[in-house]
């Protein structure tokens, strides 16, 4: 267990799996971990293992750490494994001010916990992660400005990140709209110590014919407007990185053109008879399925295996709930800045209006809270927010045609 700890402070956290057997299926398998994310000041890291935990401001079981807050019971609720569920469950203890799990009241019966669960705990907002404090090792050089978030599917992102850095084979990241993609690119460019620069195009914005004399260059006369000669990004690039945003909206017909730029490191501009060598990292991104388009032949097979050396996932807001609040206020940080307002009162929230956030769907990720946050940064407001005062698209649940990938 660990508490009362600064965010990043994870390397002595105490192992609360300790009285299962070290290294059993049945102790590597109950790892889960519930972070404490309202109030702020409330900071709590609780490890997860296969033995029972009781939470509360004064619990008898020294193996749970205290939640000291007023609105916590001495023994408040309580966490077991469950072998037939294959995950945590968890009930109240008769506590005076209740609990909720996933904006439910949790009652006298047991109740699952799975990936992003929020558990309400009187006024005390805790988010559940699967996966152990333990076991994931945070990379001190990765930049929290560039890649923020205390969540563990963030800290397996930029372990992911620390050791694509440094190698020249391609990248692909892969994530929703608004999830920040390009900042993700910025930072592998940066942890390269390639001297080059960093090159980026949006494939989705260009036709077939001028991203090719884009990405490759051209001469003069090698088509009609060719006035003059362009050496293409790639050359741009050299010594550096180049960025194709949203590669999934690649013609077809210039995918084995790229393919061949990547593979035998040389480009060949349009209109030219002679391929010139060039020492450049591809990074793409997209926001779609790549591996279902090239099945479904869509995209070519070829290129997305090699794009796809290093794969790296940017996950939606919605399944790393704990970094929701955390974001609500970096990004408001930055809209005060930007505007000059840096010593205006901040965003106060009441806990209806934090379990309100952390339970909605957040479709547009991060472009979602700079919404949120403008919109209410730009309305008078008296006291702590209530979830009443959230607009009402905050509430609003976005239907799904396919799966979160985890």
């Amino acid at each position: 267990m660990s508490w009362d700890l600064p965010p990043d402070a994870v390397g002595e956290t105490v192992d609360s799996t300790r009285h299962a057997v070290k290294g059993s299926d049945d102790a590597r398998a109950a790892r889960g971990r519930l972070r404490a994310v309202y109030p702020p000041d409330l900071r709590a890291l609780i490890d997860l293992g296969p033995e029972r935990v009781v939470l509360g401001r004064l619990p008898d079981d020294l193996t749970s750490p205290p939640l000291l807050h007023p609105t916590i019971s001495r023994a408040h609720f309580v966490i077991e494994w469950d072998e037939g569920l294959q995950s945590h469950v968890g009930k109240d203890l008769n506590s005076r001010n209740g609990a909720w799990v996933n904006g439910h009241p949790a009652g006298r019966g047991w109740h699952p916990l799975a990936v992003g669960s929020v558990l309400r705990m009187g006024d005390v907002l805790l988010v559940y992660e699967d996966g152990h404090t333990l076991g994931h090792q945070d990379p001190a050089d990765v930049s929290r400005d560039h890649v923020p978030g205390h969540s563990l599917a963030i800290r397996r992102l930029r372990a992911q990140l620390a050791r694509a850095a440094t190698d020249i084979s391609p990248a692909l990241i892969v994530g929703e709209t608004g999830t920040g993609k390009e900042k993700i690119a910025h930072e592998l460019h940066r942890l390269s110590g390639r001297t080059g620069e960093f090159v980026a195009i949006n494939c989705a914005a260009l036709g077939e014919h001028l991203i090719e004399s884009q990405l490759f260059g051209h001469i003069k006369g090698a088509f009609t407007g060719a006035t003059d000669n362009q050496p293409g990004l790639f050359r741009t690039a050299e010594g550096g990185t180049l960025f194709l945003d949203e590669i999934g909206e690649m013609p077809l017909a210039l995918q084995p053109k790229l393919l061949r730029a990547i593979q035998e490191r040389e480009v060949r501009a349009v209109g030219a008879h002679k391929n010139v060598k060039v020492d450049v990292r591809v990074i793409a991104a997209t926001h779609r399925d790549l591996a279902a388009l090239a099945r479904s032949g869509e995209f070519r097979q070829d290129l997305y295996a090699r794009l796809a050396l290093w794969d790296l996932y940017v996950p939606p807001l919605r399944t790393r709930r704990s970094d929701v609040l955390y974001w609500l206020d970096l990004l408001q940080t930055e809209w005060q800045r930007e505007r000059g307002t840096d010593n205006d009162p901040r965003l106060e929230l009441h806990p209806s209006a934090a379990e309100a956030l952390l339970l909605a769907d957040w479709p547009e990720n991060l472009r979602g809270i700079n919404r949120l946050v403008h919109d209410l940064s730009t309305q008078p407001r008296q006291g702590p927010l209530r979830a009443e005062h959230l607009p009402d698209w905050i509430h609003a649940p976005v239907p799904r045609s396919q799966g979160d990938r985890r």
